[in-house]
């Protein structure tokens, strides 16, 4: 059994101390050896079960950094400083080739449900965003599901406007500190990179397992740690509803991936309840009320070609899963 440098996450004395199999685990760590997997962490009752790799690399998280987005988006909302009810032309949200007036009565919550039907040209986006992009003016605000680069962006544009707070540096005061992350360094790794075909910088952030374990152990228990609430009341449960169909994908809801009736992977149903933030070649910060665990998935996407598809990842899940305890029905939110 691997046993990474966790820093300091309590871990259990054995996977079977926490109901897990280890056998069962061993199994799941020899098949990530025979694909692109850098590191995997699990966790269960805010403890280390299971650790395997690079668990204190940081590499680029990709599109993990809009889920991060949407939390920092509720804690802000919640103390007034951003109003999901205000329409691009209220906020003097605009683009390089200029927005229609349809698209202008697009709200911020349209942007965070991934539903503005503004389809302006974006960037930082993978071959396969770029393949489901809708034509120009074909939707109204609201109206139509799109995995869209521009609404994501365009939020980041929104925060800064709106809060005058530097994405990472907020980041790292509101959530990474108070949880006790290791490893994430605002003035290093976080960025905004300029994009040539839009005003609206992406944001990429580099974080380590461990430390995206603690996001999704920050979500697990309600936006709270250690007895301390820093994620709004109501703001967990409203991000992680399946606002949306994604067909094979599940679900979405406010910048994060929701199972619908377990469906979310190819090769695996997964428990009800489930939810995650995902990014592009196999990251994933997977959450699962039903079983009090958080299961983070790293790729060292540094290096060309590396990657993890989604059914890779929903092979190596099927293994973890036949490692866990039975699972229980979702604890009902605080």
């Amino acid at each position: 059994m691997s046993q990474c440098d966790t820093g300091r996450w309590p871990r259990w004395d054995s996977p079977g101390a926490a109901g897990w199999a280890a056998p069962a685990l061993e199994a799941a760590a020899a098949h990530a050896t025979t694909i692109d997997t850098a590191a995997l962490l699990v966790v269960a009752g805010g403890r280390v079960v299971w650790s395997h790799g690079r668990v204190a690399d940081r590499f680029n998280i990709h599109s993990i950094r809009k889920s991060i987005l949407s939390a920092l988006i509720g804690i802000h909302e919640a103390e007034g400083r951003i109003d999901l009810e205000a329409s691009m032309a209220k906020l003097g949200i605009d683009d390089k080739l200029g927005l229609g007036d349809r698209e202008k009565l697009a709200t911020v919550l349209d942007l965070l449900c991934a539903r503005s039907g503004i389809y302006h040209p974006s960037g930082y986006e993978s071959p396969w965003m770029l393949s489901i992009k809708p034509a120009r003016h074909s939707a109204g605000p609201g109206t139509v599901w799109c995995y869209n680069n521009w609404d994501f962006n365009a939020l980041g544009t929104i925060f800064r406007q709106a809060t005058g707070a530097d994405i990472f540096a907020d980041f790292q005061a509101r959530i990474a500190q108070p949880t006790g992350m290791e490893d994430f360094r605002p003035e290093t790794d976080g960025a905004y990179l300029d994009l040539p075909d839009s005003v609206h910088p992406a944001y990429p952030f580099r974080m380590s397992a461990r430390d995206l374990a603690r996001f999704g152990q920050l979500f697990l228990e309600d936006g709270c740690h250690g007895g301390r609430r820093l994620l709004p009341e109501g703001w967990v449960e409203a991000s992680t509803l399946p606002v949306s169909d994604a067909g094979h994908n599940g679900a979405y809801g406010y910048m994060w991936w929701v199972a619908r009736q377990g469906v979310f992977y190819p090769h695996v149903r997964v428990p009800d309840g489930t939810y995650a933030a995902r990014g592009a070649g196999g990251h994933v910060v997977l959450v699962l009320p039903a079983l009090d665990a958080v299961i983070v998935h790293r790729v060292d996407t540094d290096q060309p070609g590396r990657a993890v598809t989604g059914a890779q990842f929903g092979r190596l899940l099927r293994l973890i899963l036949k490692a866990a305890p039975v699972p229980v029905r979702p604890p009902a939110f605080r």
